[in-house]
């Protein structure tokens, strides 16, 4: 069972959401494009973004919390939380309105999990860059284009990842990949 913990400052999480009901929450490219608009718009500035992973119905971040001497720290995860609230609220208003829709696109929650320790920090980047793999979308992890992983192969091409914070768990690109192509298991993570 994922822990709904308050959200602290400097704290790192994997937090997800999913689709309400059976319905999609990208259904074109320009959607995957837009999501991450308000990413960069909503998260950024209170969180540095390790990885993430679009898919069709739900989506996957791993990031760490800025710190924000000026918020008194019992009112740090309303604080933190507030930018999740927007991020989800704008992208669910535009999709509605593009789709003719109404009603709630996401689940009332935002799932989240604290990492506390390196090799679960590793483990989560490896589960949710292997995402897509493990739904089916994709044969191999490069093939799908909405997630962070594609980024770490390339880390000439500029990023709003905070790339520099795991790159040092791997000596090379080439280790990176070969960790993302080895079996991990998941089980104690019960993300979903």
């Amino acid at each position: 069972m994922i822990n709904t913990e308050n959200f602290e400052f400097e704290g790192t999480y994997h937090i997800f959401s999913h689709v309400n009901g059976t319905e999609v929450i990208f259904r074109e490219p320009s959607n995957y494009q837009f999501f991450l608009e308000k990413i960069e718009k909503y998260i950024l500035p209170v969180a540095d973004i390790y990885a993430y992973c679009l898919l069709p119905n739900h989506f996957h971040l791993l990031l760490r919390f800025k710190n924000f001497d000026d918020v008194n720290s019992e009112n740090e995860h309303q604080f933190l939380m507030k930018n999740f609230g927007n991020l989800l609220n704008a992208y669910a208003k535009a999709y509605n309105k593009k789709y003719n829709r109404k009603g709630a696109l996401f689940l009332n929650a935002v799932k989240r999990k604290k990492i506390s320790d390196e090799k679960y920090l590793l483990k989560v980047l490896h589960y949710i860059h292997n995402n897509p793999v493990n739904h089916g979308f994709v044969n191999k992890i490069d093939q799908w284009k909405h997630s962070s992983y594609n980024s770490y192969l390339n880390p000439e091409k500029g990023s709003k990842l905070n790339r520099e914070e795991i790159m040092p768990y791997f000596d090379s690109v080439e280790v990176f990949k070969n960790y993302h192509q080895s079996t991990v298991e998941y089980d104690f993570l019960n993300f979903e």
